[in-house]
């Protein structure tokens, strides 16, 4: 510390009746406001950083807090004055985290408990994705190990602190005129280690299983939907918590039907006869066969809906509707019969070529809407 500088309150600017969560604070907003990486080339910034670290060093700890509030600097001199400890930020990680990205100790070791997540691809058909269903799911997964019971020592021994980090699961590297703290390269940031590894999963305290899980789907999945089947996934290390297994879903496509949300929508061709004179119109739906009566004139392009025709809402209230967008069938060939019928009509309504109409517009963007053309 500088030899000008005689308050370490006065350094973190904080009152003498400060409580620890208050130096705390005030230091970790000090050290990110002049840490040397955030003002490069900046002496003076560099210099208060290193204040602020050694007056945190003190006031975070109760005795020499108490010796400084009695005898102030002196009494926490020691041989060759207090000075700045680059050991400190071993301490502060927890404060600096989000400045250095590294993780406390205790982050490590939780992060090293945790099983990891698995990812499974389901592909359901068009009904199945609209009802729901149960699917069989194969997957390879690291499950507790029953030898040790998870534990990962010969007969279900526990693990005993890591001599390298003491059980704190990182150590100290130095960089420059600070040190940063790393996870333990000896047990990888768990803190522990096994005397006598069980020799069925090697001290890791799981095994890998081949497992076959039901999947219920429930109705009105999407494609690309993505269910999370919590707790499925691969066992953490020695008896820690498991992962989570998430299923993508993919949806084959139907060869009649497409899925607007909620809704179903179906092109469907009428014979020109009924679009002209009107009738009753029989169509398939997700849910058996519904028919609805076609007004006489009906245009090409003209939708009809039939409501509670669609796939089940997610929440669980009601279902969608079907959409049907009518088009009017032309064959392509004609017997003598219908081409002399077809004859009298064109004699019967006249000669015009036809004009432009705006229903012929409005039948194009139907089409571009509900088909995605």
């Amino acid at each position: 510390m500088s030899t000008s500088v005689r308050d370490y309150y006065e350094v973190l600017g904080v009152g003498r009746n400060a409580s620890p969560e208050e130096i705390k604070a005030a230091y970790r907003k000090a050290a990110l406001k002049h840490h040397p990486d955030k003002n490069p080339g900046d002496g003076g910034a560099e210099e208060k950083f290193k204040a602020a670290a050694e007056a945190y060093s003190v006031l975070s700890d109760t005795d020499k807090r108490a010796r400084f509030d009695r005898f102030g600097v002196e009494g926490v001199r020691g041989a060759g004055g207090p000075g700045f400890d680059p050991t400190q930020f071993v301490d502060f990680a927890d404060i600096l985290g989000d400045l250095f990205g590294f993780a406390t100790g205790g982050d490590a070791r939780a992060s090293r408990r945790g099983g990891e997540d698995l990812k499974a691809d389901v592909t359901l058909s068009f009904e199945d994705a609209a009802f729901g269903t149960e699917v069989s799911l194969p997957i390879q997964r690291y499950e507790r190990c029953d030898a040790c019971k998870g534990r990962g020592g010969r007969g279900g021994a526990a693990p005993v602190a890591c001599t390298t980090c003491r059980g704190q699961g990182r150590v100290q590297y130095r960089q420059g005129f600070f040190a940063v703290a790393r996870p333990c390269p000896d047990c990888e940031g768990s803190g522990e280690r096994m005397k006598d590894p069980c020799p069925d999963c090697r001290g890791d305290g799981r095994t890998r299983r081949a497992r076959t899980l039901t999947v219920a789907i429930p109705p009105g999945v999407d494609d690309g939907a993505r269910l999370r089947l919590s707790g499925e996934g691969n066992a953490g290390r020695r008896d820690g918590r498991p992962g989570d297994l998430y299923a993508f879903i993919s949806v084959a496509p139907h060869e009649q039907f497409r899925r607007d949300g909620f809704d179903v929508v179906l092109a469907w061709a009428v014979p020109f006869s009924l679009a002209a004179l009107g009738g009753t119109l029989h169509v398939p739906t997700l849910h058996g066969e519904a028919s609805f009566d076609v007004p006489a004139g009906t245009a090409a392009g003209r939708v009809f809906t039939l409501k509670g025709k669609g796939i089940s809402r997610l929440d669980g209230r009601g279902k969608g509707d079907q959409h049907v967008l009518v088009t009017v069938r032309v064959p392509k060939k004609m017997n003598a019969a219908q081409r002399e019928a077809v004859e009298k009509l064109a004699e019967a309504f006249g000669s015009e070529s036809g004009t432009p109409t705006k229903d012929e517009k409005g039948f194009f963007e139907r089409l571009k809407d509900f088909l995605g053309q």
